[in-house]
């Protein structure tokens, strides 16, 4: 997909919007970080290869009062949707909180839809009661959440992604904090002083791009704005920088989560990292600036004696594996792009990467290896029921996707799930990629 259009769900809480996310995307949306202080619900969903769909809920922080939060997610949708779903309990009246979204989202130019949700509990009030908010009776949807009524008639008429005439785009998106060094590494990889530099954080206030080849294999940069926790952003502009951020994951095959050598990692760095990992991209650890770190912290630090012949670097590639320890298949790169150390590597790791996601193994291999997990380490049951997994099968790629069926697999520790992802990553490392499993009992 070249470009794929953001449609925004708004509107009062309880009125479903999160429901009609799941419903649309087939999925249970989950959420990805629950660190403390930050309150990033994973609020968006790539909609059958066409649109963008977000959850403008998710993207409030619950500490505001209500008017101001409603507020902000006018302003998030105004500014960075190309769609508007303006949505309502069916059986409720509408009051003044509703119509002034209404009136809002009209004002923004933007086209607007009217959903009227829970449909299917028989109490919806007749379209007539709706028409004051001012959206055209042609533009009103009554769906259900919950059975799914309306709800293909309604994406039928939401926009439609456009197809790229070369498929064979490797998308590359630059994520990270606000000052990380994204916009520098940007001009470095595309060799064009596209995104402007500066120390002030959040100058980059969109998605930027620059299409470049190597190795006979074009590549798609992508350069975000930087991210803040959800308390700390500005009203407006900069939320719309964040919505287009989570869109710029979601369009990516891989992401460079970029963390500064001069700075303690951060717990949004990890929720930031969780996000690329649940929308199961590509991920590549990018420590920047590297050529402003000390080479005198070690010894500071630790006395010469402990050091020996570790170097700054060794330090630092420590610290990430213990704050990233749920990333331990995601390589790290050291760069620097004033002087331009290891950046062309970026562009090595995006290409194993990009095979890694899409490497198919044989079942019989994989049975094998699900075989040897349940002799090594047998599953643990309840009482009289224990989890009998019998054979294992490969459905997907990017990312690689293995379905485990059997009986009882409800009962799995996720300790043993976790030890069978081990068990294939032994065989088959699958560097820079997430990969998923699901697990289907016969019962």
């Amino acid at each position: 997909m070249k470009k794929l259009p953001i449609v925004a769900l708004i509107g009062q809480t309880n009125a479903g919007k999160s429901s009609i996310l799941n419903r649309m995307a087939h999925k249970n949306i989950a959420i990805v970080a629950r660190e403390e202080g930050t309150t990033r619900d994973n609020v968006m969903a790539t909609i059958d290869d066409s649109f963008i769909l977000i959850d403008t809920a998710g993207l409030k922080d619950p500490n505001d009062d209500f008017e101001a939060s409603i507020q902000d997610q006018i302003a998030d949708a105004i500014d960075a949707a190309d769609v508007i779903l303006v949505t309502l309990d069916s059986a409720k009246y509408f009051d003044h909180r509703d119509a002034r979204i209404a009136k809002d989202a009209l004002s923004s130019g933007k086209p607007v839809y009217l959903v009227l949700n829970k449909c299917d509990l028989g109490e919806s009030l007749p379209v007539t009661e709706f028409r004051a908010l001012g959206i055209a009776p042609e533009n009103i949807y009554y769906v259900s959440a919950t059975t799914g009524q309306g709800i293909n008639k309604l994406k039928s008429v939401l926009p439609k992604g456009k197809v790229s005439q070369n498929d064979d785009v490797l998308k590359i998106a630059l994520i990270g904090r606000p000052n990380v060094g994204k916009s520098s590494l940007f001009n470095t990889l595309g060799k064009k002083q596209q995104a402007i530099v500066s120390s002030r954080q959040g100058t980059t206030r969109d998605i930027n791009r620059v299409t470049v080849k190597y190795k006979g294999r074009e590549l798609e940069i992508l350069d975000t704005a930087g991210l803040r926790k959800p308390g700390k952003r500005e009203v407006g502009i900069e939320k719309f920088s964040a919505i287009r951020t989570l869109a710029a994951i979601e369009e990516a095959d891989i992401c460079a989560l970029l963390v500064d050598s001069t700075e303690p990692h951060s717990k949004l760095d990890q929720s930031l990292a969780g996000q690329i990992v649940e929308a199961g991209k590509g991920i590549i650890m990018v420590v920047t600036k590297s050529d402003l770190l000390d080479e005198s912290t070690p010894t500071n630090y630790f006395g010469e004696e402990n050091v020996g012949n570790r170097t700054a670097a060794d330090f630092l590639i420590d610290s990430l594996e213990k704050d990233f320890d749920f990333l331990p298949y995601a390589p790290v790169l050291i760069t620097s792009s004033e002087t331009g150390e290891n950046v062309t590597q970026l562009f090595e790791l995006a290409l194993e990467i990009d095979a890694n996601r899409h490497l198919e193994i044989r079942t019989s291999d994989l049975n094998k290896i699900l075989n040897e997990a349940i002799v090594a380490h047998p599953p643990a049951g309840l009482k009289n029921t224990r989890p009998k997994p019998k054979y294992i099968v490969q459905t997907d790629t990017c990312p690689p996707w293995f379905v485990v069926h059997g009986h009882d697999l409800g009962l799995l520790h996720w300790s043993w799930k976790r030890f069978l992802e081990r068990k294939i990553r032994e065989k088959y490392p699958f560097m820079g990629t997430p990969i998923m499993f699901s697990y289907r009992s016969d019962k």
